[in-house]
């Protein structure tokens, strides 16, 4: 049995076949981890949802910006963006019952020494801490009025963590955290709006780093698996592993085989004009 760690997907269906293909994935013996961002931006996120779906517990995915706003696009809520491309979603026969499945995907998980978010943690979580604040989320998300969430968990206030926040304020900051922060001050303040805020790491806003090199974070215990930050591209560290290589920008879909570290690449045909970073 193997381990394949996967980068964002963002609905290119295509590559990641080929990729599969080229891993030689067998679901009956394999497992998948998928940092988040399967749909948007490219041509198939349909297909992809379908898929993933279907592997049931072979798949374990945690929640990425994408993901979300596609869930609000269906239930009413957000701004539709003219880079979208969930069309296919939102008009599919099934497309509650993939909703419905998405919305119960967590932000954050843990298994033994690894760990996986989409974007980031905040230097003042360790990774239980982070595995209770997703768990917060997961419950919101899937309650019964899971819609008065979705009303309030866009925006980017408050902009940092602390014990005494309470009701929307404290989920906000943990899915922008979790599933939208580049970069932090040492404090832990994020950074969404700064010019560079979506840039390369070593070309951030002033008074800001990555996420992942504040001195001191307590996550840094774990080998963190995470997406989200295509300007960065692929990056392996003692406790990092960035696996957002640009698929849909025409860079490359990218695999770790957890269980020795083997990196697995395939370049990728799914582009896209660079209006942003993703």
């Amino acid at each position: 049995m193997a381990t394949y760690a996967i980068g964002d997907i963002q609905g290119c269906f295509d590559e990641f076949s080929r990729l599969l293909d080229y891993l030689g994935f067998s679901p009956s013996r394999d497992r998948l981890w998928l940092v988040g961002d399967l749909v948007n931006r490219g041509p198939a996120s349909l297909p992809v949802l379908r898929f993933v779906k279907g592997l049931g517990e072979r798949a374990v995915v945690v929640l990425g910006n994408h993901d979300l706003h596609l869930v609000m696009q269906a239930e009413g809520f957000g701004k539709v963006s003219h880079e979208d491309t969930l069309t296919d979603v939102l008009a599919a026969p099934d497309r509650v019952e993939l909703t419905t499945w998405l919305r119960a995907m967590p932000l954050f998980h843990l298994e033994g020494d690894y760990a996986m978010v989409h974007a980031g943690l905040l230097p003042q979580w360790d990774v239980a801490q982070a595995r209770d604040l997703s768990a917060e989320v997961g419950a919101a998300l899937t309650a019964a009025n899971y819609r008065d969430f979705l009303a309030n968990m866009w925006g980017s206030e408050p902009t940092s963590w602390h014990d005494r926040l309470t009701s929307w304020d404290r989920l906000r900051v943990v899915v922008n955290a979790m599933t939208r922060m580049r970069f932090c001050t040492a404090e832990g303040v994020m950074e969404f709006r700064a010019p560079g805020s979506k840039g390369p790491p070593d070309r951030g806003p002033a008074g800001c780093m990555p996420w992942f090199q504040v001195p001191g974070r307590r996550s840094a215990d774990h080998l963190l698996i995470c997406g989200h930050w295509s300007a960065l591209g692929f990056r392996r560290e003692k406790n990092l592993l960035a696996l957002d290589s640009g698929c849909l920008w025409g860079g490359s879909l990218t695999a770790v085989r957890l269980e020795d570290q083997r990196i697995f690449q395939l370049p990728c045909r799914c582009q896209v004009e660079p209006a942003g970073w993703g």
